[in-house]
C-alpha cells in the first residue's frame, strides 16, 4: 500500500491532519534539489543534512530516514507521527520519499544551528536578549513534546547542534526521534513504553537543557557531560558566575538574569539525587524571572 493510501486510511477516524498535505518526493526529485547531494549544510542526529530547492523555487532541509531499511510499516507511522509535531519551537516536517533510499523534508531554517552562531569567529555574536529566548523557546517545544502529545511516543535530542534558528532567530528543535512507529491499534494510537522510561527520557532532556544553557551563557560548545559539572561547581560566588560569560557580550546583560539561568542550569545538571525540576517548571520559572520583547532581541 502507497504510503499516501496508507495514511488516509490511518486518518479517517480523527479529524483532517496534515499528513494528507505532505509533499511525496521522488529520489530523482532529492537529487536533482541537492545538486546530486552536494549541497550539504550541517548534520545532527539524523546525519548529513543537504539544502534541497526545487524546481517550483521551494526550499526544505532533507535527512535520510533514520532507519532507512526499516519494515514498510514502520517507515509510514514514523512520517504519522512526525507530521502530527505542531508546536512553533518544533521543525516542521513537510515532505518525504518512499522509495528504496527513504528521505524526510523539513523546513528550511535560515539562520543554520545555535552551534555555528556560538562557534563561527565571523557571525556576529548573539545579543542576551536573543540567548535568553532561545532558552525559553527550547523549552516551551520540550514541554510540548513530553506533556501534551498523545501518546508521548518522541524523544528529543537537545544540543546546540539540534537547535536551529529562523530568519528572526526563533528557536526550534530539529531532531525529534520517533520511538515506536507501530503503536496502531484498531486506528487509534497507543503508547507502548512504561511510565518510568517516559520519566527517564524527561530527566534526560532536562540534563540536556541544563547544558544548553550553560553553553548559551559561555559562548561555547560542551565537549562532554562531565564538563557542565565543572562549571556549575565552580559557579557559586558573583565573580565566578560573571566569569563564565561569554566575553562577545562586551558586558551586555542583566545580572539577575543570569544568576537566573545558572540557577536552572545549575539544578537541571545536578547528579545523584533525581531531577529537582520538571520541564513545566524550568519553563514557567523562566517565563516569570525574564521579560522579553520583540524590541529588545537586537
Amino acid at each position: 500500500m502507497k504510503l499516501r493510501r496508507w495514511l488516509a486510511s490511518r486518518c479517517r477516524r480523527s479529524r483532517p491532519v496534515s499528513q494528507l498535505f505532505l509533499r511525496k518526493l521522488t529520489h530523482r526529485e532529492i537529487k536533482k534539489a541537492t545538486d546530486t547531494f552536494s549541497m550539504i549544510i550541517g548534520s545532527d542526529s539524523y546525519g548529513t543534512v543537504y539544502r534541497a530547492r526545487f524546481s517550483d523555487g521551494y526550499i526544505a532541509a532533507i535527512k535520510k530516514a533514520k532507519h532507512s531499511h526499516q519494515s514498510k510499516d514502520a517507515f509510514p507511522g514514523e512520517v504519522l507521527l512526525l507530521s502530527r509535531l505542531h508546536h512553533r519551537h518544533i521543525i516542521k516536517l513537510v515532505g518525504f520519499s518512499e522509495e528504496n533510499e527513504r528521505f524526510l523534508a523539513f523546513e528550511y531554517m535560515e539562520n543554520g544551528s545555535l552551534r555555528d552562531w556560538l562557534r563561527d569567529p565571523l557571525k556576529t555574536p548573539l545579543n542576551w536578549r536573543v540567548r535568553l529566548k532561545i532558552a525559553i523557546d527550547v523549552a516551551a517545544a520540550l514541554e510540548y513534546i513530553y506533556y501534551f502529545c498523545d501518546p508521548p511516543v518522541y524523544d528529543a535530542k537537545v544540543n546546540s547542534s539540534n537547535v536551529m534558528l529562523d530568519q528572526n532567530f526563533v528557536a526550534k528543535i530539529s531532531y525529534v526521534e520517533v520511538l515506536d512507529c507501530n503503536c496502531f491499534h484498531n486506528s487509534e494510537l497507543v503508547a507502548t513504553h512504561s511510565k518510568g522510561e517516559l520519566e527517564q527520557r524527561q530527566r534526560n532532556a532536562v540534563f540536556q537543557f541544563g547544558v544548553l544553557v550553560l553553553e548559551l551563557v559561555m559562548g561555547q560548545s560542551m565537549h562532554n557531560e562531565e564538563e557542565p559539572l565543572q562549571w556549575i561547581r565552580g559557579s557559586g560566588s558573583a565573580c565566578s558566575m560573571h566569569k563564565m560569560v561569554d566575553a562577545d557580550l562586551g558586558g551586555n546583560y542583566d545580572s539577575r538574569e543570569l544568576r537566573s539561568l545558572l540557577i536552572v542550569a545549575r539544578l537541571c545538571t545536578k547528579v545523584g539525587e533525581g531531577s529537582i525540576l520538571s520541564i513545566p517548571q524550568i519553563l514557567r520559572y523562566l517565563q516569570g524571572k525574564i521579560e522579553l520583547s520583540a524590541a529588545q532581541l537586537w
